[in-house]
Order: structure tokens, then sequence, then C-alpha cells
């Protein structure tokens, strides 16, 4: 049937969705996008993620093993069942996967499932003409055909009236890989992709675009917020950068004065990512950015605490303009696993030399601190180690257990980083029941690539996600002034608020040297208000946001505020002059 017959949907009755948040995530993980579906799937606002697969193959409900014809693993692929309809597919780079998460009940003119995957059907059909393509339906076949080869394949799940899975359109995937499966359980069709059929061939942004049109048009939304993460994504990516001597950039803890010029691929992300490198505001710092150093008796009883015990701080190490504050009212933020992180972020000051073996003295000493100092709350951080096998999780267990034994009382709050997304290092790191789990996503979707190029926005949203389904209080934070809008703040903690997240800390991003990511503007007192106005509005528990706030700002109060708050459902407004810890 020709793609114009396709009628699922009435011609003349169009639904009509309300607002639609629509992202492009890049390449993403099968479980890892998984897990963001279940989580966005359990709320009420309704998504459209575009993405890319790591080679993966998915059986759905219909999925038959004699289907699989030779093991995943040996191109490189692994079998994931799928709890959406159909049989076996392949996902992987080159192919635009499209997830709405969507209440059907929005979508005026489609009763059910079988109206709803008319619908995607027709919005791939309208993508593929967008480039002179004429696609067909078959009524015995799901999908989107060209003559008797697929090139769209459709498996969806409703359940509670949402949406879940979707669509996968081949873009310009590597069609040998559907040779290891009898793709939806059809013997005798093949597959085919645009660019088997096109020269030049699209770029997939070009067909993203296109089909998110065809999104709005036939699925009619009222609004349409957009955030997209870099498009020029390339798997070296999620190596490490680092600031090394040979570029003439001070390596481990720069000194700002001596430090060299920034690393190009630092340079060339922010120019990528629509910010100009060269714009720095940071020579002149606005009065409410200025932190007087004060040494009291205290700063300086902690200072020798900190060095008696040959501890780590995020206090210290990462240079936090707060410092003397925190220490001075004796509250420190551990840091464990060493001093050297395996990743160099371009707003970070840690030191990125080779990491030294594990201390495993260190969990003792840390808890003997917290003893010593009668913490209600402390809070433990640390560097990112994708050295280890776990990704460094095994240090927060094992800080946390000797926590515990010395100080049953001590409320625990960690702020982990990815661990590469391994799902058994994060659970033991959850099943250990830290009070709160914080991961910072630090900035918002379009500056991923610039900031923090080892890490990814699904990701970090995928582990708060797993976090808030293992019962914990979670927490993230944002930095801003790194040539972020208003626009693209609000779309981020919309989408920590969409994954559940409880506490969010917003500050303004300082630079630690010039080998790091220039100031692209300062953010006034008001707006840092208005910001924690927003994610009121958006459903957060708790939002700390001020100038000077960092992860652990007023970390046992923003936890108390959480529970008043969540029982009068009032806004609390933080008062731009406060001080913070990092």
């Amino acid at each position: 049937m020709p793609a114009s017959d396709h009628d699922g949907v009435r011609a003349g009755h169009l639904p009509q969705l309300g607002a639609l948040r629509v992202r492009w995530l890049g390449q993403v993980p099968y479980r890892e996008a998984l897990t963001l579906q279940n989580a966005l799937h359990a709320g009420h606002a309704n998504y459209l993620l575009l993405l890319e697969h790591p080679s993966v193959y998915t059986s759905g409900s219909s999925g038959r093993s004699e289907h699989v014809l030779g093991p995943p693993e040996a191109v490189g692929a692994e079998l994931v069942r799928a709890d959406r309809g159909g049989d076996v597919t392949y996902h992987g780079p080159g192919q635009l996967v499209v997830y709405p998460i969507v209440t059907l009940s929005d979508l005026p003119g489609v009763t059910g499932p079988a109206d709803y995957a008319r619908l995607l059907e027709r919005v791939v059909a309208r993508t593929l003409d967008d480039f002179g393509i004429a696609a067909e339906f078959k009524s015995e076949h799901p999908g989107v055909w060209v003559g008797d080869a697929k090139i769209a394949a459709i498996g969806s799940r409703v359940s509670r009236g949402r949406t879940k899975h979707g669509l996968a359109l081949n873009v310009s995937p590597d069609l040998s890989m559907f040779g290891r499966i009898v793709p939806c359980g059809i013997p005798n069709k093949t597959v085919t992709s645009m660019a088997e059929l096109l020269n030049p061939v699209p770029t997939m942004r070009d067909v993203a675009d296109a089909l998110v049109a065809h999104v709005e048009d036939l699925f009619g939304p009222t609004t349409i917020t957009r955030s997209d993460v870099a498009w020029n994504h390339r798997p070296e990516d999620l190596s490490r950068f680092s600031r090394d001597a040979s570029r003439g950039i001070v390596n481990g803890s720069p000194d700002a004065g001596s430090a060299g010029p920034q690393p190009v691929r630092l340079l060339g992300r922010l120019a990528e990512a629509g910010v100009d490198p060269s714009q720095n505001v940071a020579e002149v710092r606005p009065s409410w950015m200025r932190v007087k150093a004060t040494f009291s008796s205290d700063y300086r009883a902690m200072v020798d605490m900190v060095d008696d015990s040959s501890l780590n701080t995020v206090c210290k190490e990462a240079g936090c303009p707060n410092i003397y504050e925190c220490w001075s009212q004796g509250t420190a933020t551990f840091m464990i696993n060493g001093e050297r992180c395996t990743r160099a972020c371009g707003f970070c000051l840690v030191d990125t030399r080779k990491p030294e073996p594990l201390d495993r003295g260190e969990p003792g000493r840390v808890a003997d601190a917290v003893e010593a100092l009668g913490l209600a709350h402390a809070v433990i951080t640390c560097v990112a180690r994708d050295d280890l096998p776990d990704g460094g999780a095994s240090g927060f267990v094992e800080t946390i257990a000797a926590i515990r034994d010395r100080s049953t009382a001590t409320k625990i709050e960690v702020l982990i980083s990815d661990c590469k997304g391994d799902q058994a290092a994060l659970r033991s790191i959850f099943d250990a029941q830290p009070d709160v789990l914080n991961h910072n996503i630090e900035t918002v979707a379009r500056l991923q690539r610039a900031v923090r190029p080892s890490a990814g926005y699904a990701r970090s949203l995928a582990v708060l996600a797993k976090a808030k389904e293992a019962a914990l209080t979670t927490k993230s934070g944002l930095m801003v002034g790194l040539g972020e809008n208003l626009d693209e703040v609000r779309s981020a903690l919309a989408d920590l608020a969409a994954v559940g997240v409880d506490i969010v800390t917003i500050g303004q991003y300082l630079r630690p040297t010039p080998a790091h990511l220039p100031i692209a503007r300062w953010w006034k007192p008001e707006e840092f208000e208005m910001l924690a106005n927003i994610g009121h509005q958006l459903g957060i528990g708790h939002v700390e946001a001020a100038p000077l706030v960092r992860s652990s700002y007023h970390a046992k109060a923003a936890v108390a505020a959480l529970g008043d708050e969540r029982g009068s459902n009032g806004v609390r407004t933080v008062q731009p002059s406060a001080g913070a810890l990092s």
C-alpha cells in the first residue's frame, strides 16, 4: 500500500498533543536508554527521545531464539530482551532511533496501540518523502517499506496509558549486521537504508530535523522544547583529554599564573557548541562573586586535621571559593579514591596525572575524621577512576560502611561519578543505602561535550533515574555561565524533575585557570532566584540557587528543607549572598 493511502489516523482529524520535550541524546547504550525511558514513562511529561545505539540486538515479546543466527558477541554486539512487541531487530550507529514517551489520551483520534503504530508509520513516510524516497506499508507486516525491503521498524508498548519504545529508521547503518538475525522474524524480506537509496547520503541531523517537523505536524503539539547534545559526537569523545605539559599546560593542579593556552580540542568543542571560545568575562568579577579569605582558628584546625589524617577534600583539590567559610564551620566534603582523576573536564581543577593505587586505609581515616568532627551529615565525593573495573564504586561502599560503624547517627551523602554506566557498580553503591545520592549533570545538553567530554547527558539522567528507582533521595547540580541560555537551563531542570530528582544546586561557574573553559557571562543574583522558582514549579523538591552555591552547600540543611517543602508545597528562595561548598 503506498504511503499516501495509509490513513490509520484519519486525515482531517489529526491528534493534538500537549507540550512535547524533544531531546537529541547522541549515542546511548540500549540499557541506559531503557532506564531513562522507564523513568520518563512513570511520570506525566511528554517526551520525544532521538538517539543512536551502539550495536545491539533486541528481542520483543514475540521474539524467537532461532531468529538469532549467531552469537552477537562475535560482531561486538549484545542481545537484550525488550518489553515491546515484535520479534528480533538490530540497532546500531547510523540508525535513527525514536522513543516517544507520551500519554496516549493526549492524542485525540488515536484510540489504541494500532492507531498509534499507524501514526508512527506516517511520520516516517513523510520524513522519507522529504528526501525523495517513496515509502510503502504492508498490512501483514508493521513498519515502513521500500518495495520488499524494510527501511524502518516499528515496535511500541503502551502501559498505564503511556507509550514506550517506538521506531528505528535506517539512515546509514551497517546493513550486514542484519544478516546475523531474521529481521522482525520475516525470513523472505530484506532490509535497506537511506544510504543505500540516496547519493549524497543525508546527515543524521537532517533526517532527525525532518522527522521532528512531521511529529509536530502530525502529533500537533502546542509547544515543542528541544535540547540537543553535540551532533558531531565521535567515539573518542568518551576518552579523556588532559592539560599536559606537551601543550604548554601544567598537568595536575595548574597555577593560574603559569598555565599555558587551552587544549585545542577544548576550544574546538566549545566553538562547535556555539560558544565563542575567545569570550571571557573572568577579568571583571562582580561584587557578588568576591569572597573574603578568613583564616579563623576553626579553619586552621580543619587544615591540621585534613593534613594530619592525609585526607583529600574537594574543597581544596577543586579550589572551592567557600573553603574559608565552610572549614571555619567544621564542614568539609571528603574526596575518596585518591586525588588524581582519570578525566580532565573543562571546568575542573583536580589533578589529572596517572592515578596512584588505592589507599585501603582511606575509608577508615575518613570515618575517623567524621567521628572526631561529630558530623551529623557527612558528604563523600570522589575522583573519577575509569582505570578501575568498578569505576571506584567499592570506595564508596567501604567508606559508607566505615562511617556507619563509627558514627551510627551520621547521615551520609555521596556525590558519585557515573562509573562508566556500569550497572553492577552503581547498584553496589545504591545497595549501601546512602541517605542522599548526588550525581551532577553539570551543564545543559548542548554544552556537555565541551564541559565534560568523558561523560554523557543521557547517562547522567539514567544514573539518577536508577538511584530514584532504588528509593534513594536524589540530588544533582548545574553550573551556569558557560554559554548556556535560560531556556536550556529550564530544559535541564525539567529533565532532572522528570527522572525524580529531589534536590538541585545551581551556581556560577568560576574558571580555575586560563587552561580551563572561559566564563561566558556572570549570572545575576536575581536570576538565580528565578532559577530556584523555575525548579520548584517543575516539581523539584528543593532548589539551592545562588552565585556561589556548589554541590554540597548546606547539604544537611537542604535535606531538612526538602522535607519542609514537601510538607508545605512552598517555594524556598535562596539568598544570593549565601556561600557554598563544592
